[in-house]
């Protein structure tokens, strides 16, 4: 069989991982302060005897975008955007230190502080309690104060302050639950540098258009791939019968 049906299996395969990464930034377009992974297409020379006339097709993750989405504000108190650079540290189910730009928190019954999707939201001395019957306010800095609602309105009480990190892009890795780690496993130190802005969120950095017309010029690649493959199959088929004829 003409190894050309495998060279383009192989197209074919990884255009749909590749429709797949697409398919997931479109899927996040309005998830706060997410960063669109960006996929790429690299070509594999096969191994072995003779020329090097046919390739491999991989995918492969070349990172994420990293620019900033829009500020939108919401006039929330527990909602944070990150200005600039930077990352919110949060505290995975087994521990580990995480890192996000979605700034949209809640407090638990107990007043901890979470994601939205139950991550402890991390400060400098580790996880924040929030004390009950209380207004919060978050400042530019990431310091987190109350005041009580019940009878010392005046006193203001400072609890702790987020921990904010802004470690080298190039070593920050995704995760399938769509948060950033460090490369190294080690917990990014805090960075005194990174602000936000209370009361907005960051909006998701997918550009909306462009993948569409991404996922249109895969889905145009992938019929291209298949067609290759038809064409390598009836050839080969009608190679059969001529073998059959003469022999």
């Amino acid at each position: 069989m003409d190894r050309l049906i495998y060279t383009a299996m192989t197209g074919a395969s990884h255009t749909l991982q590749q429709q797949a990464a697409v398919s997931q930034n479109l899927a996040n377009t309005s998830t706060p302060g997410f960063r669109a992974a960006i996929n790429t297409f690299r070509a594999v020379p096969l191994a072995g005897d003779g020329l090097a006339t046919r390739t491999f097709v991989v995918d492969s993750t070349a990172g994420a975008d990293f620019s900033q989405g829009v500020m939108q504000p919401t006039g929330r108190t527990l909602d944070v955007a990150v200005n600039g650079k930077g990352w919110i540290a949060v505290q995975n189910a087994d521990g580990a230190e995480a890192y996000t730009r979605n700034g949209s928190f809640q407090m638990t019954p107990s007043g901890v502080l979470q994601t939205r999707n139950g991550l402890n939201v991390m400060g400098d001395a580790g996880p924040i309690t929030i004390p009950p019957d209380t207004q919060v306010t978050i400042a530019k800095d990431g310091t987190i104060s109350t005041v009580p609602t019940t009878n010392q309105i005046n006193s203001v009480i400072v609890i702790g302050r987020l921990k904010l990190t802004n470690p080298a892009e190039d070593q920050m890795v995704r995760g399938d639950d769509g948060l950033f780690r460090s490369k190294d496993g080690k917990p990014a130190d805090a960075d005194a540098n990174v602000t936000v802005t209370s009361g907005n969120l960051e909006s998701s950095n997918v550009n909306t258009v462009e993948a569409m017309v991404s996922m249109i010029t895969l889905a145009r690649q992938f019929d291209m791939q298949m067609k290759m493959l038809t064409t390598a199959d009836t050839n080969a088929q009608h190679a059969t019968q001529l073998l059959a004829v003469n022999g």
